[in-house]
Protein backbone atom coordinates (compact mmCIF):
# COMPACT_ATOMS: atom_id res chain seq x y z
CA UNK A 1 0.00 0.00 0.00
CA UNK A 2 2.83 2.40 0.80
CA UNK A 3 3.98 2.15 -2.85
CA UNK A 4 0.71 3.61 -4.16
CA UNK A 5 0.56 7.39 -4.13
CA UNK A 6 -2.58 9.43 -4.76
CA UNK A 7 -2.66 12.62 -6.83
CA UNK A 8 -6.15 14.13 -7.00
CA UNK A 9 -7.53 10.72 -5.91
CA UNK A 10 -5.81 8.93 -8.79
CA UNK A 11 -3.25 6.22 -8.17
CA UNK A 12 0.40 6.50 -9.15
CA UNK A 13 2.52 3.40 -8.54
CA UNK A 14 5.97 3.96 -7.10
CA UNK A 15 9.07 2.22 -5.80
CA UNK A 16 11.42 3.46 -3.08
CA UNK A 17 15.08 2.89 -3.98
CA UNK A 18 17.15 2.45 -0.84
CA UNK A 19 20.42 2.82 -2.78
CA UNK A 20 19.87 6.45 -3.76
CA UNK A 21 17.06 7.21 -1.28
CA UNK A 22 14.60 8.26 -3.99
CA UNK A 23 11.07 7.51 -5.08
CA UNK A 24 10.66 6.26 -8.65
CA UNK A 25 7.22 6.66 -10.25
CA UNK A 26 5.59 4.75 -13.11
CA UNK A 27 5.77 7.16 -16.04
CA UNK A 28 2.59 5.85 -17.69
CA UNK A 29 0.61 6.53 -14.49
CA UNK A 30 1.90 10.10 -14.34
CA UNK A 31 1.02 10.69 -18.00
CA UNK A 32 -2.47 9.35 -17.41
CA UNK A 33 -3.26 11.58 -14.42
CA UNK A 34 -1.86 14.70 -16.10
CA UNK A 35 -3.52 14.24 -19.49
CA UNK A 36 -6.50 11.90 -18.85
CA UNK A 37 -5.39 10.04 -21.97
CA UNK A 38 -6.95 6.58 -22.47
CA UNK A 39 -3.65 5.36 -23.96
CA UNK A 40 -0.51 6.42 -22.10
CA UNK A 41 1.83 4.45 -24.38
CA UNK A 42 0.52 6.21 -27.47
CA UNK A 43 0.78 9.61 -25.78
CA UNK A 44 4.40 8.92 -24.77
CA UNK A 45 5.31 7.96 -28.36
CA UNK A 46 3.82 11.19 -29.72
CA UNK A 47 5.42 13.25 -26.94
CA UNK A 48 8.88 11.85 -27.68
CA UNK A 49 8.36 12.42 -31.40
CA UNK A 50 7.63 16.13 -30.93
CA UNK A 51 10.37 16.61 -28.31
CA UNK A 52 13.57 15.30 -29.87
CA UNK A 53 15.78 16.32 -26.95
CA UNK A 54 13.58 14.39 -24.52
CA UNK A 55 13.66 11.39 -26.83
CA UNK A 56 17.46 11.48 -27.11
CA UNK A 57 17.87 11.58 -23.34
CA UNK A 58 15.02 9.18 -22.56
CA UNK A 59 17.37 6.55 -21.16
CA UNK A 60 18.78 9.08 -18.70
CA UNK A 61 15.33 10.08 -17.42
CA UNK A 62 13.60 6.69 -17.39
CA UNK A 63 14.56 3.37 -15.79
CA UNK A 64 12.69 0.03 -16.12
CA UNK A 65 11.84 -1.24 -12.62
CA UNK A 66 9.86 -4.19 -11.28
CA UNK A 67 6.30 -3.12 -10.39
CA UNK A 68 3.31 -5.07 -9.06
CA UNK A 69 0.57 -5.28 -11.69
CA UNK A 70 -2.65 -7.29 -12.07
CA UNK A 71 -0.69 -9.80 -14.13
CA UNK A 72 2.13 -10.06 -11.59
CA UNK A 73 5.44 -8.21 -11.35
CA UNK A 74 6.45 -6.48 -14.59
CA UNK A 75 9.24 -4.17 -15.68
CA UNK A 76 7.70 -0.73 -16.22
CA UNK A 77 9.36 2.55 -17.15
CA UNK A 78 9.86 4.68 -14.04
CA UNK A 79 11.45 8.04 -13.32
CA UNK A 80 12.60 9.86 -10.21
CA UNK A 81 11.48 13.41 -9.41
CA UNK A 82 14.20 14.99 -11.58
CA UNK A 83 13.30 12.80 -14.56
CA UNK A 84 9.58 13.50 -14.16
CA UNK A 85 10.15 17.24 -14.03
CA UNK A 86 11.88 17.01 -17.42
CA UNK A 87 9.09 14.87 -18.86
CA UNK A 88 6.43 17.27 -17.54
CA UNK A 89 8.01 20.07 -19.57
CA UNK A 90 6.66 18.31 -22.66
CA UNK A 91 3.12 17.93 -21.31
CA UNK A 92 0.75 20.86 -21.84
CA UNK A 93 -1.44 20.33 -18.79
CA UNK A 94 -3.03 22.68 -16.24
CA UNK A 95 -2.19 20.02 -13.66
CA UNK A 96 1.56 20.37 -14.23
CA UNK A 97 2.21 22.94 -11.50
CA UNK A 98 0.05 21.22 -8.84
CA UNK A 99 1.80 17.96 -9.74
CA UNK A 100 5.23 19.51 -9.23
CA UNK A 101 4.18 20.64 -5.75
CA UNK A 102 2.77 17.17 -5.04
CA UNK A 103 6.03 15.58 -6.20
CA UNK A 104 8.05 17.71 -3.81
CA UNK A 105 5.68 16.87 -0.96
CA UNK A 106 5.94 13.11 -1.61
CA UNK A 107 9.73 13.32 -1.36
CA UNK A 108 9.50 15.36 1.81
CA UNK A 109 6.97 12.93 3.31
CA UNK A 110 9.34 10.01 2.77
CA UNK A 111 12.19 11.76 4.57
CA UNK A 112 9.79 12.52 7.43
CA UNK A 113 8.76 8.85 7.57
CA UNK A 114 12.37 7.73 7.87
CA UNK A 115 12.74 10.03 10.88
CA UNK A 116 9.32 9.09 12.30
CA UNK A 117 8.00 5.65 11.19
CA UNK A 118 4.61 6.38 12.79
CA UNK A 119 3.90 8.78 9.93
CA UNK A 120 4.15 5.91 7.44
CA UNK A 121 1.62 3.96 9.49
CA UNK A 122 -0.72 6.94 9.56
CA UNK A 123 -0.53 7.37 5.78
CA UNK A 124 -1.17 3.66 5.24
CA UNK A 125 -4.31 3.98 7.36
CA UNK A 126 -5.43 6.96 5.28
CA UNK A 127 -4.90 5.06 2.03
CA UNK A 128 -6.96 2.10 3.26
CA UNK A 129 -9.67 4.56 4.30
CA UNK A 130 -9.70 6.13 0.82
CA UNK A 131 -10.11 2.66 -0.66
CA UNK A 132 -13.31 2.18 1.33
CA UNK A 133 -12.18 -0.12 4.15
CA UNK A 134 -13.98 0.21 7.51
CA UNK A 135 -12.20 1.59 10.58
CA UNK A 136 -12.52 -1.75 12.40
CA UNK A 137 -10.98 -3.65 9.49
CA UNK A 138 -8.15 -1.11 9.19
CA UNK A 139 -7.27 -1.53 12.87
CA UNK A 140 -7.02 -5.30 12.45
CA UNK A 141 -4.99 -4.94 9.26
CA UNK A 142 -2.52 -2.56 10.89
CA UNK A 143 -2.11 -4.95 13.82
CA UNK A 144 -1.57 -7.84 11.40
CA UNK A 145 1.19 -5.85 9.70
CA UNK A 146 2.90 -5.26 13.05
CA UNK A 147 2.68 -8.95 14.03
CA UNK A 148 4.06 -9.98 10.65
CA UNK A 149 7.01 -7.60 11.04
CA UNK A 150 7.73 -8.95 14.53
CA UNK A 151 7.73 -12.52 13.21
CA UNK A 152 9.98 -11.84 10.22
CA UNK A 153 12.41 -9.98 12.49
CA UNK A 154 12.56 -13.07 14.71
CA UNK A 155 13.18 -15.28 11.68
CA UNK A 156 15.97 -12.99 10.56
CA UNK A 157 17.60 -13.11 13.98
CA UNK A 158 17.25 -16.90 14.09
CA UNK A 159 19.09 -17.71 10.89
CA UNK A 160 16.36 -17.53 8.25
CA UNK A 161 18.06 -15.62 5.44
CA UNK A 162 16.81 -16.59 2.01
CA UNK A 163 13.64 -15.05 0.55
CA UNK A 164 12.42 -18.51 -0.48
CA UNK A 165 12.73 -19.67 3.15
CA UNK A 166 10.46 -16.85 4.32
CA UNK A 167 7.93 -17.89 1.67
CA UNK A 168 8.07 -21.55 2.73
CA UNK A 169 7.63 -20.72 6.43
CA UNK A 170 4.71 -18.43 5.61
CA UNK A 171 3.11 -21.19 3.53
CA UNK A 172 3.50 -23.67 6.42
CA UNK A 173 1.67 -21.33 8.80
CA UNK A 174 -1.07 -20.71 6.24
CA UNK A 175 -1.55 -24.43 5.51
CA UNK A 176 -1.82 -25.28 9.19
CA UNK A 177 -4.13 -22.32 9.90
CA UNK A 178 -6.46 -22.40 6.91
CA UNK A 179 -5.66 -25.64 5.06
CA UNK A 180 -4.44 -23.55 2.13
CA UNK A 181 -1.12 -22.15 0.94
CA UNK A 182 -1.13 -18.40 0.13
CA UNK A 183 -1.25 -19.15 -3.63
CA UNK A 184 -4.21 -21.53 -3.15
CA UNK A 185 -5.90 -18.94 -0.93
CA UNK A 186 -5.51 -16.32 -3.68
CA UNK A 187 -7.26 -18.65 -6.11
CA UNK A 188 -10.20 -18.98 -3.71
CA UNK A 189 -10.51 -15.19 -3.62
CA UNK A 190 -9.91 -14.67 -7.34
CA UNK A 191 -6.72 -12.67 -6.78
CA UNK A 192 -3.62 -12.42 -8.95
CA UNK A 193 -0.82 -10.08 -7.84
CA UNK A 194 -2.87 -8.38 -5.11
CA UNK A 195 -1.88 -8.66 -1.46
CA UNK A 196 -3.88 -11.55 0.02
CA UNK A 197 -4.31 -9.97 3.44
CA UNK A 198 -5.75 -6.80 1.95
CA UNK A 199 -8.64 -9.03 0.85
CA UNK A 200 -9.20 -10.99 4.05
CA UNK A 201 -12.32 -10.68 6.19
CA UNK A 202 -12.06 -9.73 9.86
CA UNK A 203 -12.04 -13.37 10.99
CA UNK A 204 -9.46 -14.39 8.39
CA UNK A 205 -7.17 -11.60 9.60
CA UNK A 206 -7.67 -12.64 13.23
CA UNK A 207 -6.71 -16.26 12.60
CA UNK A 208 -3.82 -15.19 10.39
CA UNK A 209 -2.52 -13.04 13.24
CA UNK A 210 -3.01 -15.88 15.73
CA UNK A 211 -0.96 -18.26 13.59
CA UNK A 212 1.92 -15.84 13.20
CA UNK A 213 1.86 -14.61 16.81
CA UNK A 214 1.86 -18.23 18.03
CA UNK A 215 4.76 -19.08 15.73
CA UNK A 216 6.78 -16.18 17.10
CA UNK A 217 6.07 -17.19 20.72
CA UNK A 218 7.15 -20.78 20.05
CA UNK A 219 10.31 -19.60 18.27
CA UNK A 220 11.25 -17.29 21.15
CA UNK A 221 10.48 -19.70 23.98
CA UNK A 222 12.16 -22.72 22.37
CA UNK A 223 15.04 -20.68 20.96
CA UNK A 224 14.69 -22.01 17.41
CA UNK A 225 17.74 -21.68 15.19
CA UNK A 226 17.95 -22.14 11.44
CA UNK A 227 15.38 -22.98 8.80
CA UNK A 228 14.37 -26.50 9.88
CA UNK A 229 13.69 -25.61 13.52
CA UNK A 230 11.71 -22.55 12.47
CA UNK A 231 9.76 -24.66 10.01
CA UNK A 232 8.64 -26.93 12.85
CA UNK A 233 7.68 -23.86 14.87
CA UNK A 234 5.70 -22.50 11.92
CA UNK A 235 3.72 -25.71 11.64
CA UNK A 236 3.06 -25.74 15.39
CA UNK A 237 2.04 -22.07 15.49
CA UNK A 238 -0.23 -22.50 12.51
CA UNK A 239 -1.83 -25.59 14.07
CA UNK A 240 -2.81 -23.58 17.16
CA UNK A 241 -4.69 -21.13 14.92
CA UNK A 242 -6.03 -23.96 12.75
CA UNK A 243 -7.46 -25.84 15.74
CA UNK A 244 -9.13 -22.64 16.99
CA UNK A 245 -10.57 -22.00 13.52
CA UNK A 246 -12.04 -25.51 13.32
CA UNK A 247 -13.63 -25.16 16.74
CA UNK A 248 -15.25 -21.88 15.74
CA UNK A 249 -16.56 -23.42 12.52
CA UNK A 250 -18.10 -26.31 14.48
CA UNK A 251 -19.77 -23.99 16.97
CA UNK A 252 -20.91 -21.36 14.46
CA UNK A 253 -21.74 -23.68 11.58
CA UNK A 254 -19.97 -21.33 9.18
CA UNK A 255 -16.63 -21.58 7.35
CA UNK A 256 -13.98 -18.97 8.12
CA UNK A 257 -12.24 -19.18 4.73
CA UNK A 258 -14.19 -16.99 2.34
CA UNK A 259 -14.10 -16.02 -1.33
CA UNK A 260 -14.95 -12.47 -0.26
CA UNK A 261 -12.52 -9.86 -1.55
CA UNK A 262 -12.26 -6.12 -1.97
CA UNK A 263 -11.73 -6.01 -5.72
CA UNK A 264 -13.69 -3.13 -7.31
CA UNK A 265 -15.42 -5.48 -9.76
CA UNK A 266 -16.41 -7.93 -7.02
CA UNK A 267 -20.19 -7.93 -6.69
CA UNK A 268 -21.13 -11.32 -5.35
CA UNK A 269 -19.41 -12.03 -2.05
CA UNK A 270 -20.02 -15.73 -1.73
CA UNK A 271 -19.03 -17.59 1.40
CA UNK A 272 -17.49 -21.01 0.75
Amino acid sequence: MSNIKLFESKQIRSVWNEADQKWYFVVADVIQVLTDTPNSSDYIKKMRKRDEELSKGWGQFVTPLSIDTIGGKQKLNCADAKGLLRIIQSIPSPKAEPFKQWLAQVGSDRLDEIENPELATQRTRELYKLKGYSDDWIEKRMRSIAIREELTEEWKNRGVKEKIEYAILTAEISKATFGLTPSEYKEVKGLKSQNLRDHMTDLELIFSMLGEASTKEIAVNTDTQGFEQNKRAAKAGGKIAGDARKQLEIKSGKKVVSSENYLPENKNKEIL
